[in-house]
């Protein structure tokens, strides 16, 4: 599935095959590595690499908007609700 937001060396990806018991959440993908944020907290699923956390968030929050209304239209506002 292509990226829904890019921002420098950041691209973030919604997937449609996600297992039902995993909030909602958006794949960073960067340089050979990936973490995945939750869309309802906004915290990290995984610990990002040293020195990347700052940039990462910044770029989410710019694109964070964007990301939510496609996970919505991919996985449908009831699961979003559900994962709250």
């Amino acid at each position: 599935m292509p990226p829904v937001a890019r921002e420098g060396v950041f691209e973030f990806r919604v997937y449609a095959h996600e297992a039902a018991y995993e909030p909602p959440h958006v794949h960073v993908v960067f340089g050979g590595e990936q973490v995945r944020i939750n869309l309802n907290s906004g915290e990290f699923m995984e610990k990002p690499p040293p020195g990347k956390e700052g940039a990462i968030r910044e770029a989410f929050a710019r694109h964070a908007a964007e990301i939510r209304r496609k996970w919505d239209e991919i996985h449908g506002a009831r699961r979003r609700r559900e994962g709250s």
